[in-house]
């Protein structure tokens, strides 16, 4: 017979099994097919120059944001840095990727004060109904993921652009 503190561990597990993962990209390139044909022949500079230090270069040797330890300030030294032109600034747009809020984990939704994810937001893209219940504005988000590595209880998702 299953405990109900099993079978409630299950189910939590199975919704985070289902998610789809992919890269993010920085927001400097206009093809993406780009990455895995220039950046082979590059030593990772890209990553070097980010003041927020959120570029990884994969195995692959192309770079993405690991947006656990900061967000990205839309600097363009990355861009800058760029020797193959992979990443150039005429080719600035908001990352690829979508920024959600999973009200199940989110303390917030479970009435309990927290401010974390709206005090990072560069955007002011993230309003709350009074006190509790925050949304993401999307007209307003530019998917920079300062919110992402703050959540204490990882509710803030990055989720890929559809």
């Amino acid at each position: 017979m299953i405990k109900r503190r099993e079978l409630f561990s299950s189910l939590a597990s199975f919704g985070k099994r289902g998610r789809e993962s992919f890269d993010i990209r920085p927001p400097y390139v206009k093809d993406s097919d780009s990455f895995s044909k220039l950046c082979i022949e590059c030593d990772g500079k890209c990553a070097t120059v980010c003041e927020e230090n959120i570029i990884v270069i994969k195995e692959d040797k192309t770079p993405i944001l690991d947006f656990k330890k900061s967000g990205c300030t839309y600097c363009d030294e990355c861009a800058k840095a760029c020797e193959f032109g992979v990443l150039q600034i005429e080719f600035k747009k908001n990352i690829n990727a979508k920024i959600t809020i999973d009200m199940l984990e989110c303390m917030s939704w479970h009435k309990t004060i927290c401010f974390s994810c709206k005090d990072v937001c560069l955007d002011n893209a993230i309003d709350y109904l009074g006190l509790f219940r925050p949304e993401i504005d999307t007209q307003k988000c530019t998917s920079c993921g300062f919110c992402v590595g703050v959540c204490p209880c990882e509710a803030i998702k990055v989720e890929k652009w559809q």
